[in-house]
């Protein structure tokens, strides 16, 4: 039997005045259209109650004990990757049989909530210890540092490659329309290699690498690229230009022809490609070139320098701006050192000599790390 529409509360009122006049069930429920039952039990209600709104509603008995959310929440706890079907299983060798659907809300009550693990770089304990580092030495650093710092960074782009998500709106079962898919073919269809750079007041030079990349090539490229983008961007005196521990970028030519040239290079920790903003920008450039769809290699490039040109100002300043830790009074005093996306925060008054306890600290964050002997 199909479930009725619940009475409005204009009517259950009206229920109640004819019935304080003196009206019979049954000429009320004539009179508004309602069973002589639900006039009834409104009645009843208002005589026991002395209202006519809802009351609260015990509803089904919950399947789950408070010790089996417990259990439930301390499991996931522990070992954030345990599934669902692993937790149904558990109960159900407990004595308790529950849905997965069941698992899900029970835990996100309990402010737990299935997310993607974040990708994040596989660190060593000589990486960790490097970024708190970094972090310590530049923990007061003012904004105006860092708007002087052109970042630099490589990166590949694919034709037809994942290099960005796309949501479609459409109908059931159309989801293979042409107009609701993304072309694939193997390996991507081809792709290009970028060198980049750019800085809090806009982006500088980018150029496509065409050939395999070596030591020769990468200070080819800062000589034709990296003092034009800072005369363009009208860098103050005594910037400072930032790339990663590449082996091309390490090498002691390398070093020695930035030394001629006399480029201050910001020291970069190793492994900690989640602390340059530059990432932000390959990010938006990917999103900005996939929507535009091109078809081939020659346009692929066309469009990269096109939208790497449209980069706004005011979004390049703030992928810099979170470089400079603008932390709570409180969180100063706690000392933070805080590595990008990686989510490692290290909070501690005196430095950590202990290798054991590093390693402690490191794992309740949540970060990997390598087998390492120290």
């Amino acid at each position: 039997m199909a479930k009725t529409k619940e009475l409005s509360k204009d009517t259950r009122n009206k229920i109640v005045d004819l019935h304080q006049a003196g009206k019979t069930e049954s000429a009320i429920g004539k009179q508004l259209g309602v069973k002589k039952s639900t006039v009834g039990a409104i009645i009843r209600k208002w005589k026991t109650y002395k209202t006519t709104d809802n009351l609260p509603r015990s509803g089904a008995p919950r399947k789950i004990s408070p010790r089996g959310v417990k259990m439930i929440t301390r499991t996931v706890s522990k070992n954030p990757r345990t599934t669902r079907g692993d937790l149904v299983n558990d109960l159900q060798r407990a004595g308790t049989k529950l849905t997965k659907a069941t698992i899900s809300n029970t835990l996100r009550h309990q402010g737990l909530k299935s997310c993607s693990a974040r990708r994040v770089p596989l660190l060593k304990l000589v990486h960790v210890r490097a970024r708190l580092k970094f972090a310590r030495e530049h923990l007061d650093d003012p904004e105006e540092d860092w708007e002087n710092v052109i970042w630099s960074d490589e990166t590949k782009i694919e034709l037809f490659g994942k290099n960005s998500t796309c949501r479609v709106w459409r109908r059931k079962n159309a989801e293979l329309h042409p107009k609701n898919t993304i072309p694939t073919v193997k390996h991507g269809g081809g792709n290009i290699m970028l060198w980049g750079c750019f800085s809090a007041k806009g982006p500088g030079r980018l150029i496509r690498v065409k050939e395999r990349m070596n030591g020769a090539m990468y200070r080819e490229i800062l000589s034709k690229n990296l003092l034009p983008s800072a005369r363009a961007l009208k860098m103050k005196r005594g910037w400072v230009f930032q790339h990663d521990n590449d082996p091309k970028h390490t090498a002691r030519a390398t070093k020695e022809w930035l030394r001629k040239k006399h480029f201050k290079v910001l020291e970069w920790p190793s492994q900690s490609p989640d602390l340059n903003p530059i990432e932000n920008l390959w990010r938006e450039l990917k999103i900005r070139v996939a929507q535009r769809q091109p078809q081939n290699i020659t346009a692929l490039e066309e469009i990269c320098m096109e939208e790497w040109a449209k980069l706004p100002a005011t979004s390049l300043k703030g992928s810099v701006m979170p470089m400079s830790p603008s932390f709570p009074a409180e969180a100063r005093r706690m000392d933070p050192a805080t590595f990008g996306t990686s989510g490692l925060l290290l909070q501690n008054t005196s430095p950590i000599t202990d290798p054991a306890e590093l390693r402690e600290i490191i794992v309740q964050q949540g970060v990997v790390i390598r087998s390492y002997q120290d």
